[in-house]
């Protein structure tokens, strides 16, 4: 698995912690994004099919019913989160069941997204109750949930709602504690078999405390 230079740097940045560690993703599982991202399609006049879990191939044009290309879907995303705090909103029960478990635990947000978004995204998890160090990666995750941890053999957690960045992290740190969380649940009849060892959690309220346990909170 290759590693990005500057979320490398990112981590480096960091205070060093030897609290237990929870690493959580952004989009889908602290804050909404298929429902936001689903009115900004409309208000362009584009539609989201749900016909698989992949964003290419699935929207199209509402009066051609054409799928848009992968160029135009990117272009899309780039638009969304450069404008992330008119659409975005905190995922259900997201910011206090994080808070409750930040007295004992190190808790780092690692997305998903292009690095020149850092810093929007930054002030809009701010606003809405995420004071956490954010790490943005244009690679895999699990380097950096391995770099995250460092020499030490403290409990790690991952939360994420994509399968291939849960695998991602436990092929780089094998006793990682992983946690599939999906905030607009409809898309979870579109995925695979869930790969073996992670444990699927509805929502915050089932999430926390079986983080908590895993993490030894």
């Amino acid at each position: 698995m290759s590693e990005d230079p500057e979320t490398a740097r990112q981590i480096a940045e960091l205070a060093r912690d030897t609290r237990p560690l929870l690493v959580l993703d952004v989009d889908e599982v602290l804050l909404e994004f298929m429902v936001p991202f689903m009115r900004f399609l409309d208000a362009q006049g584009l539609v989201f099919l749900a016909k698989s879990f992949r964003l290419t191939g699935n929207i199209v044009e509402q009066k051609t019913q054409i799928p848009l290309e992968q160029a135009a879907v990117s272009d899309l995303l780039d638009g969304f989160f450069h404008a992330q705090r008119e659409w975005q909103t905190p995922a259900m029960g997201a910011a206090d069941a994080v808070a409750g478990l930040a007295g004992n635990a190190e808790i780092v947000m690692l997305t998903a997204m292009p690095h020149r978004h850092r810093d929007i995204r930054r002030m809009h998890l701010d606003a809405l109750g995420f004071p956490y160090p954010l790490l943005t990666t244009e690679a895999a995750k699990g380097p950096a949930l391995r770099q995250l941890r460092g020499e030490t053999r403290r409990p790690v957690a991952f939360v994420d709602d994509i399968p291939h960045n849960l695998v991602s992290v436990r092929d780089a740190v094998a006793d990682a504690h992983l946690f599939n969380l999906m905030s607009y649940r409809e898309m979870r009849r579109l995925l695979p078999p869930m790969p073996e060892g992670i444990v699927i959690a509805n929502d915050w309220a089932e999430a926390a405390p079986k983080i908590a346990a895993a993490l030894g909170l």
